[in-house]
């Protein structure tokens, strides 16, 4: 599949659900179960997001299905189920940020960020 292709179904998943990026953040970091990507969100937002188990596994069911993250078989884990990111979750994450980062450069621009430090 060429190149310009894959970014534009990347791009066609745009926008991305909180939860969705900040699990698709939480892996790219590398592998983890359940409770590990929960900690790493919670880690990121300041404990300012708190994940219900539920919730989690329904998120985590939809990426799985988009292509976005997989199942892991982790030698010695029987007990936890282990996800990683795959190379177009990767892409997906990478297009996600990029849209980002053009929003904030339109508020900056904007200047709808409240001062600091004044």
């Amino acid at each position: 599949m060429a190149r310009g292709r894959r970014e534009e179904e990347a791009r066609a998943l745009l926008p991305l659900k909180p939860l969705e990026f900040s699990i698709l953040v939480a892996l790219a970091e590398g592998p983890s179960y359940g409770y590990g990507i929960v900690k790493r969100i919670g880690e990121r937002s300041g404990g300012g997001v708190k994940l219900a188990p539920g919730n989690l596994y329904q998120v985590l069911d939809r990426l799985i299905a988009a292509g976005l993250i997989e199942p892991m078989e982790v030698e010695d884990e029987e007990r936890r189920r282990w996800y990683g990111l795959t190379r177009f979750g990767r892409r997906v994450a990478a297009a996600e940020a990029a849209r980002l980062r053009e929003l904030m450069e339109t508020v900056e621009a904007l200047r709808l960020l409240p001062e600091s430090g004044r």
